[in-house]
């Protein structure tokens, strides 16, 4: 079988059940990025078979069902805490004076550059702020202090791809992990810019990632507790419910876990404040 950068394609040993992009080919093995969750592998050129291309939109057709699953879940909620918002910034409309909104700003590195692409569409789709940046994970400890100072967000997201394998250590060996002490070692690294928890939330890590190291250096949230794979867009979900919720409220852990695709097996954290804040009066642009 020829196979080629960019190929489609799925691993017999595992049943085809994750769909990978062909990033890089050699005589001995294939590296490989998950299609649609942040995960890295490689895998030898005989366990790999081209995904057709009715396969491929089948499979598409059920992500794109688990996405707007999600997206509708998280605008319903949305919308039950604007009316609350709007009911206490108008005293109970006991006034129609109308408002205006600072939602919390989003600084995303991401070591995958079509994935940025897709999450960069849903924050603008969910109305959150956002600066984007490709960035190796590697690269991400060296680069994080600048960017911090340059773009001030509120929010921080630091994820890309990892994989997790048995041949080099255990589950507790961050070792064994492909990206999972770049993720730690850049919150490390945040966490001496800005050390408070609710001054910058911060969600780090993606695939199989070593969750307890990267909650230690200063994570508000980071995956994955049962080292399973996430979704591409779970980190989006995830820091927009804390993008939209009052400073005056607590993002309840249930409830932000909730509005990802992946869940509490994927994805877990701390107790963390919102950043959104109201203002009034809302002054119209003459332009």
């Amino acid at each position: 079988m020829a196979l080629m950068i960019g190929d489609i394609v799925g691993r017999k040993s595992y049943k085809c059940d994750v769909l990978f992009r062909v990033v890089a080919l050699s005589d001995t093995k294939v590296d490989l990025c998950g299609e649609d969750i942040r995960l890295l592998a490689d895998a030898p050129i005989d366990d790999l078979v081209v995904i057709s291309e009715n396969e491929r939109e089948e499979r598409k057709k059920q992500e794109i069902e688990k996405e707007e699953s999600c997206y509708h879940l998280f605008r319903q909620d949305s919308k039950l805490q604007k009316q609350r918002g709007e009911y206490e910034a108008t005293s109970g409309y006991s006034t129609d004076q109308p408002y205006f909104e600072i939602r919390g700003r989003v600084l995303h590195l991401d070591g995958d550059p079509n994935y940025l692409r897709k999450c960069t569409d849903v924050y603008n789709k969910l109305g959150v702020p956002v600066y984007g940046v490709h960035i190796s994970e590697k690269e991400m400890p060296q680069q994080i202090e600048s960017l911090l100072q340059m773009v001030r967000p509120d929010i921080l997201v630091i994820t890309g791809h990892d994989a997790f394998s048995k041949s080099k250590g255990s589950r507790k060996d961050i070792k064994a992990y492909r990206h999972s002490k770049y993720f730690a070692e850049t919150v490390r690294k945040a966490r001496q810019v800005v050390p408070q928890f609710d001054g910058l939330a911060i969600f780090a890590g993606a695939c199989q990632s070593h969750f307890e190291s990267i909650i230690k250096a200063g994570a508000n949230f980071a995956s994955s507790p049962e080292r399973i794979n996430i979704h591409a867009l779970d980190p989006v979900y995830l820091v927009s419910k804390i993008s939209l919720t009052s400073f005056m409220d607590r993002v309840s852990i249930w409830e932000v876990l909730r509005n990802t695709i992946t869940g509490e097996k994927g994805i877990g954290g701390i107790e963390t404040k919102g950043f959104l804040r109201r203002g009034m009066p809302l002054q119209e642009d003459d332009e």
